[in-house]
C-alpha cells in the first residue's frame, strides 16, 4: 500500500507555496515514504521548533525518508546533516527542480544497519538568477490559488538572515504571472493572492523596470474574469503609486494589506536597517484609509529589539492604534548568526517575551474591536467548504447553513465566535 510524501512546513506563505510544489514532485517521482521538513529561519525558535519536529518525525517512523529543506537548511546545511535523523538536505534551489526528487528517489533508503551521512544537495543561492514561476491551487483545501511573483531580497536589514537563504532579489516576467492566474481561473478558482519575498521590489531587476502596482493593474485589466486578487506581505515604503491607486480604487483588488513594518520607533527602524520612518506607515495607512474606508491592515512587529527602551517599545505599542492594525504578527527578537543585531546589546530574554505579549495583547483587543464591528455589515464571503470562508477583509465567516464551496456570497453578519465571524445569507 502507497502512501503520500508527509511535508511539514514551517514560516511564510512562501514555504506554503513551495511546499505544494514540492509534494507534486515527490509524488511524480515516487517518494511515497518521505517525510519533508521545509524550514524557516526567520527566528532561532523556528529552527529550534524545525530540529524538534524531524525528532519527531524519526520517532514516528523509522522507516521514512527524511528530507530537509528551506531557509534554515539552504544556510546551515551542515547542521542539518549532522543530525542522525536526516537523509537528505535539499536547497531552495534544489527543492523547486523535479529533477532533484528524481535523484532522491533513485537512490536506495539506506540499509538501518549501519548509519550513512545525510546526502547535501544545497548550492550557492546566490547564484540563482531566475524565480521559476508556478501556480499553487487550493493550499489546504480552500478555493484560493497562490502565484509567486518574485523571490529573494536585496536588502539587509541588520536582524535579518533571509536574503542569505533566499538569494537576490528575482522577478517573474509579467506575462508569465498573467498566464499563471488565468491558468488557476480557467481550472475553477475564485481568488489569487500574489506573493514572494520582497514583493513590491517587484521588477527592478527587468532590462525595463516595472513596478508591482503595474503588474497588479495588468492583471486586472488583462483576467477580467478574475473575481478576486489579493496581496501577501508588502513593504509600506514601496507602495508605488499605481499600487496605491490600485487599493484605493479596485473592487476586485481585496481591501487588506499586511504591511512589513517590524516597529514604530524611528531610532529603532534607523538601527534594524529598515527604509521607512513611524510617520510613513501612518501616513500610508490613513492615505489608503480615507479612499478606501473598509480597508484592513495588518503587519509584522519585532518586540525587544536590542537597544530598545520601553519609551521606545511603547512607540510600537501606539503603532497598533494609529496605523488602525487589525492583524498583527508578533516576534520576540531572536538573535540570528553573523547579523549586525546580534552584536549590539541585546534585552533579557524575559523583557523580549513580555513586550511580545503587550503586543499580542494590543492586537488582540484591537481584532476583536474588529470584529464587533461587523455585526449587522452584509460582507461578500468566498466560501472555502460548505460552511466556512473568507470576507475580502480575510476574516473568515461561519455560515449558518451549508453553501456551495468556491461560491461567493453576501452574508449578512450576526455574531461573533472568538476570532470568526457569523453570517447568514443575505436576502
Amino acid at each position: 500500500m502507497t502512501r503520500d510524501a508527509k511535508i511539514l512546513t514551517f514560516g511564510c506563505r512562501l514555504n506554503s507555496y513551495e511546499s505544494e510544489i514540492m509534494r507534486a514532485h515527490a509524488a511524480q517521482a515516487g517518494l511515497d515514504d518521505a517525510v519533508i521538513v521545509n524550514s524557516c529561519a526567520v527566528t532561532g525558535e523556528a529552527v529550534r521548533q524545525t530540529r524538534q519536529a524531524i525528532r519527531r518525525a524519526r520517532r514516528g517512523d523509522r522507516d521514512a525518508r527524511i528530507i530537509v529543506t528551506g531557509c534554515a537548511a539552504q544556510i546551515a546545511p551542515q547542521s542539518f546533516a549532522d543530525m542522525p535523523e536526516v537523509d537528505v538536505v535539499l536547497g531552495n534551489r534544489e527543492k523547486l527542480r523535479a529533477e532533484s526528487f528524481t535523484k532522491i528517489a533513485a537512490t536506495s533508503p539506506a540499509d538501518e544497519t549501519q548509519v550513512d551521512a545525510a546526502a547535501v544537495m544545497v548550492s550557492d543561492i546566490m547564484a540563482e538568477t531566475v524565480a521559476r514561476p508556478s501556480a499553487v491551487t487550493g493550499l489546504g483545501g480552500r478555493m484560493r490559488a497562490v502565484v509567486q511573483v518574485q523571490n529573494g531580497c536585496d536588502h539587509r536589514c541588520t536582524f535579518c538572515t533571509i536574503p542569505f537563504g533566499r538569494g537576490r532579489s528575482r522577478s517573474v516576467p509579467a506575462a508569465d504571472v498573467i498566464a499563471q492566474v488565468r491558468q488557476v481561473v480557467e481550472s475553477g478558482y475564485s481568488e489569487v493572492v500574489l506573493t514572494g519575498v520582497d514583493m513590491t521590489a517587484y521588477g527592478a531587476d527587468f532590462a525595463q523596470p516595472m513596478r508591482l502596482g503595474d503588474l497588479v493593474w495588468q492583471i486586472l485589466e488583462q483576467v477580467p474574469e478574475l473575481p478576486r486578487l489579493r496581496l501577501s506581505s508588502i513593504d509600506s515604503v514601496e507602495v508605488d503609486p499605481a499600487l496605491f491607486e490600485a487599493v484605493a480604487t479596485h473592487p476586485r483588488l481585496m481591501p487588506h494589506l499586511h504591511l512589513s513594518l517590524q516597529a514604530g520607533d524611528d531610532m529603532i527602524l534607523k538601527r534594524m536597517k529598515r527604509r521607512h520612518a513611524r510617520q510613513d506607515a501612518i501616513a500610508l495607512c490613513a492615505a489608503l484609509r480615507a479612499r478606501r474606508p473598509d480597508i484592513v491592515f495588518g503587519a509584522d512587529l519585532i518586540a525587544g529589539f536590542p537597544t530598545e527602551t520601553e519609551a521606545m517599545f511603547e512607540n510600537s505599542l501606539r503603532l497598533v492604534e494609529e496605523c488602525g492594525l487589525t492583524f498583527l504578527h508578533v516576534f520576540p527578537f531572536s538573535a540570528r548568526p553573523d547579523t549586525p543585531a546580534a552584536r549590539m546589546p541585546q534585552l533579557p530574554v524575559a523583557v523580549r517575551k513580555q513586550r511580545a505579549a503587550r503586543l499580542r495583547e494590543a492586537g488582540a483587543a484591537a481584532k476583536q474591536r474588529y470584529l464587533d464591528a461587523q455585526q449587522g455589515q452584509i460582507l461578500r464571503v468566498l466560501m472555502e467548504d460548505d460552511r466556512r470562508g473568507r470576507a475580502e477583509s480575510f476574516v473568515e465567516v461561519m455560515a449558518d447553513r451549508g453553501q456551495p464551496a468556491g461560491s461567493i456570497l453576501d452574508m449578512r453578519i450576526t455574531g461573533v465566535d472568538e476570532d470568526k465571524l457569523l453570517g447568514v445569507i443575505a436576502a
